[in-house]
């Protein structure tokens, strides 16, 4: 039964393709971000080895309907321009590393001059190629954790240093002086 959709006129999905819709709807849930692909030119064989290195990455490329990925992604689907989705599209999913994930594609798509990185969809903002392409500049979190910490860190480390030396120095000066003390006790029990 047609339904009326922005004005148009769309048919209820079949079984299988509300099979792909649930199934888009699952890689994008538990994604933390897409990236857009144009992939025309690609030989299976070319978009399997693709698959292998983005797996290896944390990351998975699907060959989904424009419209069927648009229905996946609900209302995120607003904020996606629409040169993202036309055309023949792949789906690059990020499940690990947003940087990982997307060297790997901007990667591949400058060795074989035929995947065009389209844009990016995180955290559902839309990103050009270009913002895309700096993400994947980006360390890994594992890294920007630590230097977060080390950063952190280091102004405590010489916090710590200056406490100490401010509690050592008097310490340090008794000492010093009960040596001084012990010192001419010493001489003077000696000479006497």
């Amino acid at each position: 039964m047609p339904t009326a959709f922005f004005g148009a006129k769309v048919t209820m999905p079949t079984a299988q393709k509300a099979q792909s819709i649930e199934k888009a709807k699952e890689w994008y849930a538990s994604a933390s971000g897409v990236v857009f692909t144009d992939y025309r030119g690609l030989k299976v064989k070319e978009l399997q080895a693709l698959r292998a290195d983005l797996r290896k990455k944390g990351g998975e490329i699907h060959v989904i309907k424009n419209t069927l990925f648009r229905l996946a992604a609900g209302d995120d689907a607003a904020q996606l321009p629409t040169e993202f989705d036309n055309g023949t599209t792949a789906y690059a999913f990020v499940f690990g590393s947003e940087s990982e994930v997307t060297k790997a594609l901007l990667e591949y798509a400058r060795v074989s001059k035929k995947l065009i990185v389209k844009g990016g969809l995180f955290g559902g903002k839309a990103y050009t190629s270009k913002e895309v392409e700096t993400l994947s500049n980006l360390p890994s979190k594992e890294v920007l954790i630590s230097q977060v910490i080390g950063a952190i860190a280091a102004p405590i480390s010489t916090l710590i240093g200056t406490v100490e030396a401010i509690y050592a120095d008097p310490i340090r000066t008794i000492y010093a002086v009960a040596d001084q003390a012990n010192e001419g006790s010493e001489v003077a029990a000696t000479t006497e």
